[in-house]
């Protein structure tokens, strides 16, 4: 799409480090199996929450639920790798839960590892395309642009609340049925407006215009919606994220792709700056180099 999700606004009050609207900042531990709560059946778990079932594996709600099985409520529960070995990679994502941890210290909990790994399902082709080095360089690009949008994946939702009644467009059929205000900036790519819901949405098979509350109430569907708009949309660049990186444009293009038409060019060189650091920082944990055009 071509019209820009989040406004210059947006973006400076998140650099400004305003609090946020909903959930308070903090971080999380890695742990094993045994140290995650048994399951009840009848309690009320939310999205993210992990357990521990009768036959000793941990399971994640990827929705909240009133204590349904996970092991027959597949929809509600996902599997959740934790032996201990939070240093190893979840399935073939390259990076681990405690390099994640290590990139967001005091990351707002909302934002689990377990809501990322189980949203990779949506677009297998994203961190997992190439040789090892452009793997993690992928990896290492969408968390160092979603760290930018987020001020450290801290805020979940967009800070000026008197922007929240300018993302509807009732040019659009479908206009804005969950309310004039109800499209605000929400996720880790911070989506916006009635018709990026609508096409997220539609991709995702997860009625968003509708519901837009899912991408601040459910971990996955939240790093859905950014790996929607990383694999699948261009913006005001010429290549979506994901072409960028694993075809070697480079960082530079990715930053093209998500705001390009607010920093690149010259526009705005510290923000630009400040999405270069965070690459940089993030391909050093991922043990892998940044390769080169990092700047747009």
């Amino acid at each position: 799409m071509s019209r820009r999700r989040v406004s210059a606004v947006v973006a400076a009050l998140m650099l400004a480090g305003a609090a946020p609207v909903v959930l308070p900042a903090g971080s999380a531990v890695a742990a094993s199996c045994s140290s995650y709560p048994n399951w009840v059946a009848g309690a009320w778990y939310n999205a993210g929450d992990i357990v521990r079932y009768t036959d000793g594996k941990a399971y994640i709600a990827e929705h909240a639920n009133p204590g349904y099985d996970p092991t027959i409520s597949t929809w509600y529960w996902e599997p959740y790798a934790c032996d201990g070995g939070s240093d190893t990679p979840s399935g073939n994502f390259v990076v681990t839960e405690a390099q994640f941890n290590q990139m967001f210290p005091n990351r707002n909990p909302f934002y689990t590892y377990s809501g990322l790994v189980a949203a990779l399902s949506a677009y297998p082709g994203f961190a997992n395309t190439g040789s090892d080095t452009v793997r993690k360089q992928e990896a290492a690009a969408f968390l160092a642009n979603v760290s930018h949008e987020t001020g450290g994946l801290v805020h979940v939702v967009e800070q000026n609340t008197a922007n929240y009644p300018h993302y509807c467009d009732w040019s659009q059929p479908y206009g804005c049925p969950a309310g004039q205000a109800a499209y605000y900036g929400r996720g880790p790519i911070q989506l916006s407006w009635n018709f990026n819901y609508k096409a997220a949405g539609d991709a995702l098979g997860i009625d968003l215009l509708n519901n837009p509350w899912l991408v601040q109430n459910d971990a996955a569907v939240a790093w859905k919606t950014a790996l929607w708009y990383w694999n699948t949309q261009s913006g005001p660049g010429s290549m979506t994220p994901h072409n960028a990186m694993v075809n070697g444009a480079g960082f530079g293009q990715t930053i093209r792709s998500i705001n390009g038409s607010l920093e690149c060019d010259g526009r705005n060189p510290a923000q630009v700056q400040s999405r270069v650091d965070a690459y940089q920082r993030f391909t050093q944990i991922l043990g892998t180099t940044p390769g080169g055009n990092l700047y747009c």
